[in-house]
């Protein structure tokens, strides 16, 4: 009896919350990814099994936590920080739906609020105000129904899903920054209520003691925000013009000179230091990856500020106008289907009620959007372009939330048939949600993901014990660290990133992972390391030298030699297709090796081979689960799409044109075959090196 006294007590929207959060994470948990997956993922669980350094801005908050759910004992190290993921998403769903029921909750106290005049004024065009006997049950349908339909529809959405099934940052990012949406409006609405029950004007704005009595929840929003700044600081910072305009609309332009400003910006401020401070204390331990190994002031703020990404920024008509091409093509599918963007129409009527009903959280909304926007249209990146849009994103959900109430209202106040005003509401929450949930599950269910681990794997069997893997492919970089440190698969294979090379932090990896590597090759590496420390803490003084600059390019290249030369004499070298399509070395790199060796495809690498001919190999057999089988759907600019599948296709026909041109025509035919089946339009796709003489052809 007790408990159930407690429960009546327990506002309704609270379990609404509970459920959304209930059914996202079972769907997350069923669409999980069982394993490691491609870019930042195993970097990350590395990061976050050893409680080490990641790549800026370091996401201390992220690792800490992620740090926590490895120790979890079920199923392996990846899906243990797969399922945080889940349920940090799940969790930041819950509180978008809080969040949009304060907004609701706000906008019904407004209609039962009266004017001036005692005359009730309607809320937006066609949309009679209720009757003073409004009952509950209308109250609660306006209020939980668009709730409920926004906190499920982000957790439908494309990209919130996406993330949520694999070891990323963003789905805590966004559990962080809705909490303090739900804050920050909790924080406005008493402050509203307030000055109601005294009678004074809404728009009273002096900073009263009665306001100042509800601060608890505005310095618990900085504390929030400061710890949010601790796990992707740029996208959270970019929600700072919303608050700014949720602030100034609430208390006015003098809360922006108050004390109380202050308290909220030094425990913010205080959150961010605190959490900031692992980079530090991680990097004296020098843990596995210790990327920048950031401990003096100078590397902190290099590596907080990202100082290596810096030149992906480019505010030029171009860019922005690319940028912003992408960006609504994302939009479009965001929420489902991109020919039926449902969503998006409710969102469209969501913003128009809302300039009509609140304009307060019109302009909060607004600004959330177009502050976003400001930064993504000038950011040139790759793979991960969606979850910098994700606050975008929450702004269209609780628009389209706001578009359902509009709906819902038109329903129960203007329809006489009974069955209409219950049937309408219902079909305006159902159908946006249906079409999330069925248009973005192909691409979503990552439940038989193996392609990052099958791809290590694939490469991993062409190399003979002791051999060297030079490549550039983050896609193979990433997923290999998991491979080798987490599950320690492979150990004795020695895996060098080219493009790593250019940061000093990790020839303290390769120190932990092939110090015989390091010790064979220690003077030109040493060289090259003392010059490559000093352009870390001063690029200006080599871009205005072209001396300095072509003597560390100098030293670079004759370290590549060095190791490549001494590795040759311990175990084969081998490359990945990347080394010589892209010449992440520079040219004269690969032309030295083009003219020392010849390429032999074996399975997904180029043996480096020291005698021409023809060498016999057996076939190395290529798992492919996920990749093509259909079990997994690909957009065109998927980087499984961009990057593996056509490493597979195009090693498959190098491999046979090299088994062709030795007469070995019989062996050649099923490798052309299987490229086919990966690919039918492996005609189409770019040049790849034919038979091993390292001259570029069409497949």
């Amino acid at each position: 009896m007790i408990l159930q006294r407690q429960l009546r007590r327990v506002p309704a929207q609270w379990f609404c919350a509970g459920a959304v959060f209930v059914v996202t994470l079972s769907l997350y948990g069923w669409t999980l990814a069982p394993t490691v997956t491609l870019t930042d993922s195993g970097e990350l669980i590395v990061v976050a099994r050893d409680l080490g350094v990641a790549h800026p801005p370091g996401f201390p908050l992220w690792v800490l936590l992620a740090h926590l759910s490895s120790l979890v004992p079920v199923g392996n190290i990846a899906v243990r920080v797969n399922l945080a993921s889940a349920c940090w998403a799940a969790l930041g769903c819950a509180m978008l739906t809080l969040t949009v029921a304060e907004l609701m909750i706000a906008a019904s106290d407004r209609l039962t609020q009266k004017p001036k005049g005692n005359r009730r004024k309607k809320i937006a065009p066609g949309v009679p105000a209720p009757a003073g006997n409004e009952t509950r049950a209308f109250r609660a349908i306006v209020v939980l129904a668009p709730a409920v339909a926004a906190g499920l529809l982000m957790g439908f959405s494309r990209t919130l899903w996406s993330y949520a099934t694999i070891a990323e940052v963003y789905t805590l990012n966004a559990l962080l920054v809705f909490t303090v949406f739900f804050l920050m409006l909790r924080w406005r609405r008493a402050i509203m209520a307030e000055r109601t029950r005294a009678g004074a004007g809404l728009e009273k704005r002096d900073g009263s003691a009665a306001d100042r009595a509800h601060d608890a929840l505005l310095y618990a929003a900085a504390l929030v925000f400061g710890l949010a700044l601790g796990v992707h600081h740029v996208t959270v910072a970019l929600t700072l013009p919303a608050m700014a305009v949720l602030v100034w609309r609430t208390e006015g332009v003098k809360f922006f000179a108050s004390r109380r400003l202050l308290y909220a910006a030094l425990i913010a401020t205080g959150a961010l230091v605190a959490i900031y401070s692992y980079l530090p204390i991680a990097a004296a331990r020098m843990p596995i990856i210790n990327w920048g190994r950031p401990q003096s002031l100078q590397e902190i703020w290099w590596h907080i500020t990202g100082r290596q990404y810096q030149v992906f920024l480019s505010f030029t008509p171009a860019t922005i106008g690319q940028e912003a091409s992408e960006f609504f093509q994302l939009l479009l599918r965001e929420f489902g289907l991109p020919w039926l963007p449902l969503a998006l129409l409710f969102a469209l009527a969501g913003f128009g009620f809302l300039f009509q009903s609140d304009r307060t959280v019109f302009w909060f909304l607004l600004a959330l959007i177009l502050a976003n926007l400001a930064y993504g249209f000038g950011y040139k990146i790759g793979e991960d372009k969606d979850a910098y849009y994700l606050f975008t994103f929450s702004a269209v959900a609780m628009a389209a939330a706001s578009g359902v109430r509009y709906l819902i209202q038109l329903a129960l106040l203007k329809s006489s048939s009974h069955e209409a005003r219950f049937f309408i509401p219902a079909l305006a929450i159902l159908l946006p949600l249906l079409i999330a949930i069925f248009g973005n599950w192909p691409y979503n269910n990552h439940r038989y993901f193996f392609v990052a681990r099958d791809y290590v794997e694939n490469i991993l069997r062409a190399i003979t014990p002791d051999g060297l893997l030079l490549t550039a492919d983050w896609q193979v970089a990433s997923p290999m660290f998991y491979t080798q440190e987490v599950e320690q698969d492979r150990r004795d294979v020695k895996v060098v990133n080219i493009n790593l090379l250019r940061r000093s932090w990790y020839f303290d990896y390769l120190r932990h992972a092939s110090p015989g590597l390091i010790a064979r090759s220690r003077d030109r590496i040493d060289t090259f390391v003392a010059l490559l420390k000093q352009w870390e803490k001063d690029p200006q003084a080599f871009a205005s030298s072209p001396s300095r600059t072509q003597g560390i390019e100098t030293a670079f290249i004759e370290m590549l030699h060095a190791i490549v030369t001494n590795e040759q004499r311990v175990g084969p070298v081998y490359a990945t297709r990347d080394t010589f399509l892209t010449d992440p070395a520079g040219p004269a790199f690969s032309a030295w090796i083009r003219e020392k060796y010849q390429l032999v495809p074996e399975g997904l690498v180029f043996n480096l081979a020291t005698e021409r001919g023809f060498h016999d190999s057996a076939e190395v057999p290529l798992q492919t689960r996920g990749l093509a089988d259909g079990t997994v759907r690909y957009e065109e600019n998927d980087v499984v799409r961009l990057k593996v599948l056509p490493t597979y296709t195009s090693m498959l026909i190098n491999r046979a044109r090299y088994l062709a041109a030795y007469g070995q025509r019989r062996r050649a035919l099923p490798l052309l075959e299987q490229a086919f089946a990966l690919d039918p339009q492996v005609s189409a796709a770019p040049g790849v090196l034919d038979n091993g003489t390292g001259r570029a052809s069409s497949p």
